[in-house]
């Protein structure tokens, strides 16, 4: 399958990011959100991104304007049915994505592959809400998606070989290791990082540690760049606790329980870096 326009829905933090790798690979991309100041917003973190990547002596600054223009924003999903490839990357929940997905259904041409962008929600069920589940498949990227190598790729129940080739082909154009991963809650990244951040969690809610010498011991201890804690912070503590219930509920075992310390920042709007405060405080 010969894939040339992508179009990315949700041009938050990950979404500006795919866009960009997708637009620095190559690809014609159309960045989609609900509101212009969104797509504003998301062209402007690529700006940077790349005004950067200038000065560093990475990109001239006639290949930064050659990537801008394969850049198009949008607000209208019926421009889905121009893309080859769509890419959804909106917030972390279930019946957010499969409206969005049941929509693209109607609107994206028949050959084209949707691809969601979920950290742990099962690509199965998000595929029965089209009629193309065949057509349907993960692209897990990480964040900062222009550094980060990994995107995993998960399956569907129904995922065609010809769209998962076709996926992996397209990623590694992107400059990205794809590793294949089965359907299930959390895939391999999440189901292994996020007991490890809720346990740090844990640690800090019973008094074992402060919250600076837990993650010291999992920098020098564990070799990790960032601890657990300042990770939580970055990922932002309301994805981390929607994590930690979609394994919860998908695998109806209590050590995925997520720690009330968790709940309670969240309830109280301290979702890490994005709120200004979480674990630490931001100016």
């Amino acid at each position: 399958m010969n894939v040339q326009t992508i179009m990315v829905i949700g041009a938050g933090q990950m979404g500006s990011g795919i866009a960009q790798v997708c637009a620095q690979a190559g690809f014609n991309v159309i960045l989609n959100d609900l509101k212009r100041e969104f797509t504003d917003r998301g062209m402007g973190i690529i700006l940077k991104n790349l005004s950067r990547q200038v000065e560093k002596g990475k990109l001239t600054t006639e290949q930064k304007d050659e990537i801008i223009s394969r850049l198009t924003l949008s607000t209208d999903l019926q421009d889905a049915n121009k893309a080859d490839l769509i890419i959804e990357a909106a917030v972390e929940n279930l019946d957010v994505k499969m409206k969005i997905f049941s929509q693209l259904d109607q609107i994206a041409s028949p050959g084209a592959i949707l691809a969601s962008n979920t950290s742990s929600l099962p690509i199965t069920e998000i595929a029965a809400a089209t009629s193309r589940p065949e057509k349907v498949i993960g692209m897990h990227f990480m964040n900062p998606v222009p550094v980060m190598k990994l995107v995993e790729i998960i399956r569907g129940l129904a995922t065609t070989d010809e769209v998962y080739e076709t996926i992996e082909a397209v990623t590694k154009r992107l400059a990205k290791v794809p590793v294949e991963v089965n359907d299930f809650p959390g895939f391999v990244s999440n189901r292994v990082l996020m007991p490890m951040i809720n346990e740090a969690i844990f640690t800090l809610y019973e008094g074992v540690a402060s919250k600076e010498a837990i993650d010291e011991v999992m920098k020098l201890g564990m070799n990790h760049p960032m601890g657990p804690l300042t990770l939580a912070d970055f990922i932002g503590l309301d994805t981390c606790l929607y994590i930690m219930e979609t394994l919860h509920e998908g695998f109806g075992d209590d050590k995925y329980r997520p720690c009330p310390l968790l709940r309670k920042y969240v309830k109280a709007g301290w979702l890490g870096r994005k709120s200004g405060r979480g674990f630490y405080v931001y100016e």
